[in-house]
């Protein structure tokens, strides 16, 4: 009797223990999307160290605002003149901002806020755009219309050297920039706002010259270019413009020709590629619908936002990945941040 009580209890326990092998784990809940009140109304680009955002306040502010990856403001940056267009250095311990009223770009060390240099790049000239390849930060400038150009500067020359009127197609606006994270010999050059809206390759020389690689023609260009980005090898351009309704790629080998598509719906104003180029975010400018996309590199839609109705519509070009990829970063014109959570692959 002793021995079969035994046995019983032992085989009680044996088909306790199976049913917990086989009963499924509690599923994890996927965070859902933050949101973070900005103290300016019209900021203008915001970027991820991964631990740190910076969102740029816009011509008429004095500020950027630092914000931990969850959203949680822990700092600003003040007493700057139209802070605009914001660019990290590859490594993210540099920050670099244009200061269009000032006509002066402005670096900071990333985790003291310090200011490490200024760039006078000219009374009157408006930069308005950036892009860094190591020893050159690249800015798209002009004020007036029809004066857009490319300058650069050399940050291993001392005293620093800036050169500007480097492109050798006409910019009615200042260009659009983008540079690729892992190949510091190739620049991306957009027109903005145009029909339309030609974008430039150019391979970068050793002594920083400008050499034309291909560029998009007026069959497959968009109309009202918003927005352009490389992959991080620099082999694939990406175009958001306000038409058609697709971010639309290239390959920077010969850009007169498309590659991939990106279904956005109406009026795509921005494009971001993740930093191991597996995947390619893009918004547009959709006050009804969603608003920020992430698709694998074939095309296929991963996931989608909406992110604010007609009066919180997302900023031209301010979209930024998290180094490690499961964040996306969105800023809104109403003056928000939202903190966008990505499934994992």
């Amino acid at each position: 009797m002793r021995h079969s009580k035994k046995l019983s209890l032992l085989i009680a326990s044996l088909a306790l223990l199976a049913g917990a092998a086989l009963r499924p784990a509690a599923a994890v809940a996927a965070p859902e999307p933050a949101v973070t009140v900005l103290p300016f109304t019209n900021p203008s680009d915001v970027v991820s160290t991964g631990d740190r955002v910076f969102v740029s306040g816009g011509s008429e502010s004095k500020q950027i605002v630092v914000t931990d990856a969850a959203g949680a403001v822990i700092g600003t940056v003040d007493g700057l003149d139209g802070p605009t267009r914001l660019q990290l250095s590859t490594d993210r311990r540099t920050l670099y901002v244009t200061l269009p009223p000032a006509g002066k770009i402005a670096a900071f060390d990333t985790r003291s806020l310090r200011r490490t240099a200024t760039y006078d790049i000219g009374e009157g000239s408006c930069p308005s755009s950036l892009a860094y390849t190591g020893r050159y930060v690249w800015f798209g400038y002009g004020c007036e219309n029809g004066d857009g150009n490319i300058g650069r500067i050399d940050l291993l020359r001392g005293p620093t050297l800036v050169t500007k009127g480097l492109a050798d197609a006409f910019f009615y606006y200042p260009p659009l920039l983008a540079s690729a994270t892992r190949n510091p010999r190739v620049l991306l050059a957009g027109n903005q706002r145009l029909s339309p809206s030609v974008d430039i390759a150019y391979a970068i020389g050793a002594d920083g010259k400008l050499t034309r690689i291909s560029a998009t023609t007026s069959d497959d260009s968009g109309s009202n270019g918003r927005d352009v980005a490389l992959d991080p090898a620099g082999s694939t351009a990406f175009s958001a413009s306000g038409a058609p309704s697709q971010v639309q790629s290239y390959p920077v080998e010969n850009m007169a020709k498309t590659g991939t598509a990106y279904e956005t719906g109406s009026y795509p104003n921005a494009v971001e590629a993740a930093r191991d180029g597996t995947r390619v975010a893009a918004g547009a400018d959709a006050p009804f619908g969603p608003d920020v996309f992430v698709f694998n590199l074939d095309g296929t839609l991963v996931t989608q936002f909406e992110v604010g109705g007609s009066g919180d519509t997302l900023v031209p070009g301010a979209l930024a990945w998290s180094p490690d990829g499961s964040r996306l970063y969105a800023v809104t014109e109403g003056g928000h941040l939202h903190v966008l959570p990505v499934p994992a692959a």
